[in-house]
């Protein structure tokens, strides 16, 4: 369960909700000269960076969807797994121009041992969303916005929608009437507003400002105590 915007107006920003049961994933915020991330601990030990942002304006999230047989793993040449390319874009080795020849030239699939669709986006405000096994899509609209269903067809992922699961509907209500000077507070506002409890609760939400190249975050849904974070370069 997760939950990704970005809004374009006078200023670039973007927001995110990150959701996960601590009894199957161990995080931590990681915060790095080029990098901020939510790190996930996978089998290597390493924690990666599936969801986060780079000094350059490169911010990629990972959303778990449920799977569709065309995106399933494989390791046949000209397969790239989505979990490789986001984490390579969010390092800041490729760009959002390589990212495209690569879904135009590639077969996206899953990672070996989790089914998710990705929204990567440059500090030009662009979007890219890549759903494994069903295409991608690159806009650059008012705001883009995407949860755990499929935005590319979203009859396949319809059946399993949780009855009380309006993330998607609130989330781009409050997103329709922002205007120009849609701003960080406004950001966590709507974050705030989708925020999960229980199980699947939100443990991290972050805000992404283009024009100060810098990270807002709260921990465990307390919106009233925010960090920042600051990249010390330009672009």
């Amino acid at each position: 369960m997760c939950t990704r915007f970005v809004y374009n107006g006078k200023d670039t920003i973007i927001g995110f909700n990150f959701d996960i049961d601590l009894s199957v994933w161990t995080h931590k915020i990681i915060k790095e000269k080029n990098r901020f991330y939510i790190g996930i601990k996978m089998p290597d030990s390493s924690y990666h960076s599936f969801h986060g942002v780079n000094k350059n304006g490169n911010v990629g999230t990972l959303l778990y969807v449920n799977g569709n047989e065309k995106g399933k793993y494989s390791n046949a040449p000209k397969c790239r797994t989505i979990s490789e390319l986001t984490e390579s874009f969010i390092k800041g080795v490729i760009t959002l121009d390589d990212v495209l020849n690569i879904v135009q030239n590639n077969r996206i699939v899953y990672a070996p041992d989790a089914t998710m669709q990705a929204m990567l986006s440059d500090k030009k405000g662009r979007v890219l969303i890549i759903e494994p096994g069903l295409g991608y899509r690159l806009e650059k609209a008012q705001y883009s916005l995407i949860t755990n269903y499929s935005i590319l067809s979203p009859e396949i992922t319809k059946p399993y929608i949780v009855s009380d699961d309006d993330r998607f509907e609130r989330a781009d209500e409050l997103l329709k009437h922002c205007n120009d000077s849609f701003s960080v507070a406004e950001a966590f506002q709507i974050l705030k507003s989708v925020k999960q409890e229980g199980i699947w609760a939100t443990r991290v939400s972050f805000v992404y400002s283009v024009n100060e190249n810098r990270v807002y975050y709260v921990e465990n849904n307390d919106f009233e105590y925010v960090t920042k974070y600051q990249f010390c370069n330009s672009y």
